[in-house]
């Protein structure tokens, strides 16, 4: 049986999709800690690395705080058991080389050839883990005029144009309510490192996987970008309206706002009938998708005049009963909870050491055979430090000791 096959029999056993495997994380902030945490979700054993004094800068990042920690690092760090290393300092360094080939992956966010200068380079791994999967998430990735530089999620949702296309017709560009290049980022990384496991089954090896906040922001321009692509006009900003559907965007109702989402013909024809204007389906402006949208505002405005006589709840069951999609403009109060939200357990209750219990995000994974879980609470900075390094170096307390005199670890 190959280890990766071992693996899988362990994830059987453990009920994680990916039990068995284990993750050493010296990510900090939100894109590799997210990354991590979906690992973790999934049932890997995540290694989370911390420098010694202030650790993950996250842990800063406040209010609001419980019992002095982060609601932000909170977010983003379940399912982890962690341990301080001071890697300035040369027996720092030799810890890692000892923890490395203990791992299937090694995940970073230093500055682009950090980890070469320390010694950790496509050689080392060759030699002394040939295995491990090791991911690098940076700002630019190692090659173009601005590799090297570190990358922040705000400054590249500037750059990508992902700002540009984004607020009001006729306002400034906006960024996203959260840090959306971070997240997907993340999400594209925990995508690569089990691609690059599965490439492991078959091949025996491990391999560099790279993926960078300005690669992940530019390919979500999606169909944005495409369209610039194909026709070389810029694009501009639509308010909630989409670039391409109409009627699609937000309308005031009696009592507030809804998110209306007409995606076909066939659904506006029906919405048309509903509001009591079937002629507007048969009107050459608006009987086809590409009609409406180049008569955006005369039927945004006709629509908007007929939606405004009906409360929210009225118009979002009497649409719903015909297929056509709406939503309630909530607040995150009010997701958090709704109904839905609570039969999809998406708040959940985790235990923590220091705060007790505490409220957190669920997890988006749903596997029916080999579920996701919640194992371990965000750990204290340095929390796990002996217990790991008994358990994967076997190390002795003297010499843990040792260590923490001359502030290797904490």
């Amino acid at each position: 049986m190959s280890a990766d096959q071992k693996k899988a029999a362990d994830a059987s056993d453990h009920h994680g999709a990916l039990a068995g495997f284990k993750i050493l994380d010296l990510s900090r902030v939100l894109a590799g800690p997210w990354c991590g945490q979906l690992l973790g979700d999934l049932g890997a054993e995540v290694i989370k690395v911390e420098s010694l004094v202030t650790g993950d800068d996250t842990r800063g990042w406040g209010p609001p705080f419980l019992e002095g920690e982060s609601a932000y690092f909170l977010g983003c760090n379940r399912n982890k058991r962690g341990i301080t290393i001071d890697f300035s300092k040369s027996e720092g360094k030799a810890l890692l080389a000892m923890l490395i080939p203990k791992f299937d992956v090694l995940l970073e966010n230093f500055k682009s050839g950090t980890l070469e200068k320390w010694g950790f380079d496509s050689a080392w791994f060759e030699v002394n883990a040939p295995t491990v999967v090791r991911c690098s998430i940076t700002g630019y990735g190692s090659t173009g005029p601005q590799a090297g530089l570190p990358g922040y999620d705000f400054i590249l949702q500037a750059e990508s144009g992902l700002m540009s296309i984004t607020g009001p017709t006729d306002g400034d560009p906006t960024k996203y309510g959260v840090a959306i290049v971070d997240l997907a980022t993340g999400m594209m990384a925990a995508n690569a490192i089990q691609a690059a496991l599965l490439a492991r089954y078959r091949t025996g090896k491990g391999q560099a996987v790279e993926v960078s906040l300005f690669d992940t922001a530019t390919a979500l321009l999606a169909n944005v970008g495409n369209s610039h692509l194909a026709t070389d006009k810029d694009s501009g900003r639509y308010g909630n309206g989409h670039p391409t559907i109409v009627p699609y965007t937000t309308y005031q109702c009696s009592d507030g706002l809804i998110a209306l989402a007409v995606g076909n013909d066939g659904q506006f024809s029906k919405l048309a009938e509903l509001l009591k204007h079937p002629e507007w389906a048969s009107d050459e402006k608006f009987k086809t998708n590409a009609a409406r949208v180049n008569h955006r505002a005369a039927i945004d405005a006709l629509v908007g005049a007929e939606l405004i006589q009906f409360s929210s709840h009225e118009l979002i069951t009497l649409l719903r009963q015909h297929g056509i999609p709406i939503g309630q403009v909530n607040t995150v109060k009010q997701a958090l909870a709704s109904e839905q939200a609570k039969a999809k357990k998406m708040v959940l209750e985790i235990k923590h050491s220091k705060i007790g219990v505490f409220k957190t995000l669920g997890t988006p994974l749903t596997m029916h055979d080999t579920p996701s879980s919640i194992r371990h609470a965000p750990p204290l900075l340095g929390e796990h430090t002996d217990q790991i390094l008994h358990e994967y170096l076997g190390l002795s307390n003297d010499n843990i000791h040792d260590l923490k005199n001359k502030k290797v670890v904490a």
